[in-house]
């Protein structure tokens, strides 16, 4: 994210500026790069108490024991939780990209005495898809929930009151934002049973059975669960004033410490783009992308609307194969509307667009998704290559 952070980063971040800091992660597959930025990330000292601690799926390859769902992965972790009745746990997502003091949702949790809390945000009926919405009363008492409804009647039934809402002049509802604060005691109830989600499953089934709140937050707020919504949130970054503030002095944003030297631009033109530490452009031309770490980018390319993710390590050019292109993007090629995920080696002259290309094409490394063009981890692309 933002060409050197992990989304893992800004739930962390958000504990950790709020005074949380015992913290659980837990992880499915595929995950060892994600643990060693974990683990080289968030050390604390011997005395304060605070710790960052992975919890993985604990199975094999031939169990079935994989997290079917949030809910599953929790219940999957309970006993190293060992919750009492009346601690508090506060369940957050890892592909979300928002600033929030999780002091006040767990303030207001404690007075209302809720069994449970949900995070909720008001937004324009259109834009809820894929969404859990919740009807409340006055006093913030959920009275109905509906996971991820698609009947347009069922949405504009759950319309918030024009008096409350964010603009009089668009309809708007109250979408579940998957952050949760439970009781110790009710947790457990929730969990005791075989249900693995909590949106569509455990949340509905509990009402009425034990108090669910809403905390509704006004600030800016993306899940980042779609190759587009990436895409996009990441491209925002590149405007003047962005959505979301990496420059909030009184909110940083932890990341693991590189020590990677300044980047080095030499000639070319750069207009609202990011560039990450260690990097080296070479007469490029640089509009509306996001370069990330140790990016490399030579003579006469041109990058416009790229998400460009950078590479693990520094390799020199006297070290790295014959047979395939050097690592990160040739000369004069013209990449466009483009993710190019981590290590990739692009050749020269290469031109990549996702314009005219249907939804799951694939040739070689490249593929398309979401209507955005991605070239592969580690993938290569050979020189003369036009997609």
């Amino acid at each position: 994210m933002a060409g050197k952070y992990r989304l893992v980063d800004i739930p962390i971040s958000n504990c950790l500026n709020s005074g949380l800091n015992q913290i659980f992660v837990l992880t499915q597959f595929n995950t060892a790069s994600l643990h060693r930025h974990i683990q080289g990330s968030y050390k604390f000292d011997h005395f304060g108490r605070g710790f960052v601690d992975i919890l993985s799926a604990e199975q094999t390859d031939g169990g079935g024991n994989w997290y079917q769902g949030t809910a599953d992965a929790v219940r999957q972790n309970l006993h190293h939780l060992n919750p009492r009745d009346e601690d508090l746990i506060l369940i957050l997502s890892g592909d979300q990209l928002y600033q929030m003091d999780l002091k006040a949702i767990v303030a207001q949790h404690r007075a209302t005495k809720a069994d449970l809390t949900i995070a909720a945000k008001a937004m324009p009926t259109n834009e809820v898809a894929g969404l859990g919405l919740m009807r409340i009363n006055d006093d913030l008492t959920i009275t109905e929930f509906v996971e991820k409804p698609s009947d347009p009647a069922i949405i504009e039934g759950l319309a918030i009151s024009p008096d409350v809402a964010p603009s009089t002049d668009r309809k708007y509802v109250l979408a579940n934002m998957g952050i949760y604060v439970f009781s110790g005691r009710s947790l457990r109830m929730a969990l005791d049973c075989e249900h693995t989600d909590f949106g569509k499953e455990i949340i509905p089934q509990m009402l009425g059975r034990i108090k669910q709140c809403c905390y509704v937050f006004n600030g800016y707020w993306e899940d980042i669960g779609t190759v587009r919504s990436f895409f996009d949130a990441n491209l925002q970054l590149t405007d003047s004033v962005p959505p979301f503030n990496f420059f909030d002095v009184d909110n940083p944003v932890y990341t693991r410490a590189r020590y990677l030297p300044a980047s080095k631009l030499n000639n070319g033109t750069f207009d609202r783009s990011i560039v990450a530490d260690g990097c080296i452009i070479s007469g490029a031309h640089l509009q509306r992308t996001v370069i990330g770490i140790r990016s490399i980018i030579r003579d006469g390319s041109r990058l416009e609307n790229v998400v460009m993710m950078g590479a693990d390590s520094f390799v020199p050019d006297n070290e790295q194969p014959k047979d395939k292109p050097l690592i990160g993007v040739g000369r004069n090629c013209h990449i466009s509307n483009a993710i190019i995920d981590k290590n990739a080696r692009i050749g020269d002259n290469v031109k990549l667009s996702p314009e005219g290309k249907p939804d799951m094409f694939q040739q070689g490394d490249v593929i398309v998704r979401d209507g955005v063009l991605i070239v592969l981890k580690n993938g290569v692309v050979p020189s003369g290559t036009v997609i």
